[in-house]
Formats: structure tokens, C-alpha cells, sequence
């Protein structure tokens, strides 16, 4: 199993002169996953090399075993720094798709002509899509062959307004993702602040937070050992 893992190449937190960039969390959780899992994973951001990461996502008050793992973890440090432009992938060599999550997606990833074009591929060919936290914003601008938003009549989750409004950036993000996903026709739900909550809807996966990292990889590794093993799939 392939899977594609496509990070943030933003930086700033909008107007603020503070950094954001991906969360270590929902990333490194579901990399390390993945990989003991036995898939093989494919790092690729918009600029390619070295993604920003979120500097709050280091803190001690946000630490987790995962991200822990990931400050020791050499190796992944290196192989990091050499993220793939996503001008250079190519759908078809992927099983699987995933965005973690972090501000960055805001900016940089919603409207990135080649993460648009990816994600269309991987739409068409119905092979599974991954996004939790703020990257559900990466489907906002993906449309399907109708013309229409792939989110539309779907079942999803993301960041909710209220997670943002306790993190008093409401004002500061270019938009609501929540609002978005809705504005766009998608069927949106959510679970209690900063706790898991994942949505399944046929080969979309949609987290609401950081906490919900393992369980939208969980639940991606489920749909490609579903399809490994020709194995119906449902929309939970």
C-alpha cells in the first residue's frame, strides 16, 4: 500500500507576525501508523523540502506520545527536509491520500492548483481521501465531474468555530472551515471540543482536531485493507 502524505507550505498565522504551519500531532501519529502498518509513505508538500511546522504544536501543553516520538525521531527529521513538490506526484502511483492538519491548509493547500488536481484524481478513481483538523479545507475548491463540490451532499467534519473561538483566531483565519464546509453543501457534524471525532463517508475521511488524528488513519487503513481484500465498503 501507497500512501501520498501531503503537508503545509505556509507559515504565517495570517496578519499576526506569528508562525503556523502543520501540527506535529496529526502528523506524526498517523505517519507512524502508517508505517507500522507496513504501507509505504510518500512525503509531498506545494514548495517541496522542508514544511513548516506549527510552533505551538511542540509545546509542552500539546505534547502527545506521537509527537514525542517525532522530536526524538532523526530519521523522519531528515526525511522531512526533503519533502516532494507536488508538481513532481502523480495520482495514480498512490493507494491513498492524507492531510494532516495544522493552519497552513488555510492558506496554501484550498487553492494550490496541483493539491486540487490530486485530489480530483484520487476522487475519480474512488480511492480514499484523508483530511482532519483545518486540512478538510484542502476539498473547499475541488469540484466533481458535475461541476459541484466533492463535499456536497457528503457527510464531514473538520475544525468547528467554536474550537477556533477558544483558540481566539476566529478573527484571524481567512475563513470558518466549518462554515465552509457547509457553505459548500456538505453535511457537517461535530463532536465535543478537542476530543476525537472522525467521519466516514464512502472513500472521504474527515477529522475534527488533533485529536482525531489515529482514528482518521485508523479508518483509512481500514478502507485500503477493505479494498486490498475486495472487500464492500460502507458509508458509516
Amino acid at each position: 500500500m501507497n500512501i501520498l502524505i501531503v503537508l503545509t507550505s505556509h507559515s504565517d498565522l495570517g496578519d499576526t507576525g506569528k508562525k503556523t504551519g502543520f501540527w506535529i500531532e496529526e502528523f506524526a501519529a498517523p505517519y507512524y501508523y502508517f508505517i507500522e502498518a507496513g504501507a509505504n509513505v510518500t512525503l509531498a508538500s506545494p514548495k517541496g523540502g522542508q514544511p513548516p511546522v506549527d510552533p505551538k504544536s511542540s509545546d509542552e501543553e500539546n505534547e502527545t506520545p506521537a509527537s514525542i516520538r517525532f522530536t526524538h525521531d532523526s530519521t523522519l527529521q531528515s526525511i522531512l527536509q526533503n519533502t516532494i513538490p507536488l508538481s513532481e506526484i502523480s495520482a495514480s502511483s498512490y493507494d491513498a491520500i492524507f492531510f494532516p492538519g495544522g493552519h497552513g491548509p488555510l492558506w496554501d493547500l484550498n487553492k494550490d492548483h496541483h493539491s486540487i488536481e490530486i485530489i480530483k484524481a484520487f476522487w475519480q478513481s474512488n480511492k480514499p481521501i484523508a483530511t482532519v483538523c483545518h486540512s478538510p479545507s484542502v476539498l473547499l475548491n475541488v469540484e466533481d465531474y458535475g461541476g459541484n463540490s466533492i463535499v456536497k451532499g457528503k457527510r464531514v467534519t473538520g475544525f468547528s468555530n467554536s474550537e477556533e473561538q477558544e483558540m481566539e483566531l476566529q478573527f484571524v483565519v481567512p475563513y470558518s472551515l466549518e462554515t465552509e464546509l457547509q457553505n459548500n453543501g456538505g453535511i457537517y457534524s461535530k463532536g465535543n471540543n478537542w476530543e476525537s471525532y472522525a467521519v466516514v463517508d464512502g472513500m472521504l475521511i474527515t477529522g475534527q482536531n488533533p485529536a482525531s488524528s489515529l482514528e482518521v488513519a485508523k479508518q483509512l487503513m481500514s478502507l485500503l485493507q477493505g479494498i486490498q481484500n475486495n472487500l464492500p465498503h460502507n458509508s458509516l
